[in-house]
């Protein structure tokens, strides 16, 4: 028998709080529930939200992968997972032991068309017992190979509800990479749209969860003293720095197949482009955002093959020390190929051909084994055309966003001691407030809600 909304366990977490919306419950099943993404990133993430009252009361949470657990095994795996990941950790037993009721774990292989039969029969005695009401979201942690079977498979066993005819909602997450190049990424695009409407597909980046990210949207576009600045006419150039000081530490089979290019600058970075380039947005929602991001990126100039030495570098680190600690060279590295061309840091400078950026460089960094770790956009400002100081001219003002951790600093000029127009340099530096929720975590209570502004369109 279906649950009726008034016989819906009560969340008392959520009792006098006042926080945003909790989504309705829902069936999330986690397809590679066994790997590192879920145990690291996806059930520490969930928990989070359900210690801060953000998740339903009768949230349902399916791993489907080629492993032996059972419900029980399942839920001690993952508290394991969340006592070593989670934001706030330990976990609280009370907190832990309304989470873990959520938790339910299906054997199965991703080619085997039985085991959707015994998946959709597990979620449909789900819906019974929980009042999910078949609502469902597919979140797709496998290996990215097995995404076209995984999808074939739900559309042939009809585990997709089509939105237009305002059947409960299904949605699907993918995690990048979103295909190895061009032909592969519209083949990927091509197959999901196949089996779901665009608008039930969610690409995440979990970079846009980051508070710097968001609060760059919020600065632009909140503050009037920035936006009639932001533009060809006072901004000199644009840098975008994600700089590792680590190497790749045991993940070059990883690496190896995907390179800092595809890791970093392909989805982070060329995000992050699109939030300082964009146009104003009609509203903040997802079309109109998204419609603004495509133009920035069609706007990117395209440059000859033979002129690329001219805007861009690739490289990889050798052996060194990092804070005293030695650090072997990338191609010593643990499943690299010795003759590896895989690039570990790699610079370009792209331009936004537009009204608004034409001639505006915007160059961006990334590496790993590199002196420091920064993760960081800077808005490099013009010089004042005219200094009556009779002093050499001073450093131009900047904008300094930092990621990890979040602050916002302002560098200007100012008169030092002695001399008043000796000038010296300050930063006006402020720390965020510390995001309430880890990038993951804000990310999917968005897809939970439905709300894909920071989801990436196909």
């Amino acid at each position: 028998m279906t649950l009726s909304e008034t016989e819906l366990e009560p969340n008392p977490l959520r009792e006098g709080l006042d926080q945003e919306r909790v989504p309705d419950a829902s069936i999330l099943v986690i397809f590679g529930a066994s790997g590192d993404l879920t145990q690291r990133k996806l059930i520490p993430s969930l928990y989070s939200l359900a210690h801060d009252g953000l998740l339903p009361a009768n949230q349902t949470i399916v791993g489907f992968a080629r492993a032996d657990y059972t419900d029980d095994s399942f839920r001690t795996a993952m508290r394991e997972a969340c006592d070593k990941h989670a934001r706030r950790r330990p976990t609280e037993d009370a907190v832990w032991e309304s989470f873990a009721s959520k938790l339910f774990f299906l054997p199965g292989e991703f080619e085997s068309a039985d085991d959707y039969v015994r998946l959709r029969e597990k979620l449909a005695e789900l819906d019974s017992t929980r009042g999910t009401e078949g609502r469902r979201i597919y979140y797709m942690a496998a290996p990215p190979q097995f995404f076209p079977v995984i999808t074939a498979q739900l559309r042939e066993n009809e585990m997709v509800n089509d939105p237009e005819l305002e059947l409960p909602f299904t949605r699907a997450i993918i995690e990048k990479p979103f295909g190895r190049d061009l032909a592969s990424a519209r083949e990927l695009n091509r197959i999901a749209v196949m089996t779901f409407r665009e608008e039930q597909v969610f690409r995440i980046d979990h970079y846009l969860g980051k508070e710097t990210v968001q609060n760059l949207l919020v600065l632009r576009f909140g503050n009037g003293i920035f936006e009639p600045f932001w533009n060809r006419q006072y901004i000199d150039h644009v840098q975008f720095t994600v700089a590792e000081s680590i190497g790749v530490e045991g993940r070059g089979g990883y690496f190896e197949g995907s390179g800092i290019v595809r890791d970093i600058i392909q989805n982070h970075l060329l995000q992050l482009v699109c939030l300082v380039a964009m146009e104003p947005p009609v509203a903040f929602e997802a079309t109109s955002v998204r419609d603004e991001k495509v133009k920035v990126l069609k706007a990117l100039t395209h440059f000859p093959l033979a002129e690329l030495d001219q805007v861009a570098v690739r490289g990889q680190y050798a052996e060194g020390s990092i804070a005293g600690n030695p650090v072997p060279g990338y191609l010593s590295e643990k499943k690299v190929d010795p003759a590896s061309r895989v690039e570990t840091f790699a610079a370009m400078k792209v331009f936004v051909e537009n009204w608004r950026w034409a001639g505006v460089p915007f160059v961006l960094r990334t590496g790993k084994a590199l002196a420091e770790a920064r993760n960081e956009i800077v808005i490099h400002f013009r010089p004042v055309p005219h200094l009556p100081f009779e002093r050499e001219s001073p450093a131009a003002n900047v904008l300094r966003l930092r990621l990890n951790p979040d602050r916002m600093g302002l560098g200007v000029n100012i008169n030092g001691p002695g001399d008043p127009f000796d000038l010296e340099r300050v930063e006006l530096d402020t720390e965020l407030t510390p995001q309430a929720l880890p990038a993951y975590a804000r990310l999917l209570l968005d897809i939970l809600d439905g709300n894909a502004v920071l989801s990436i369109r196909g």
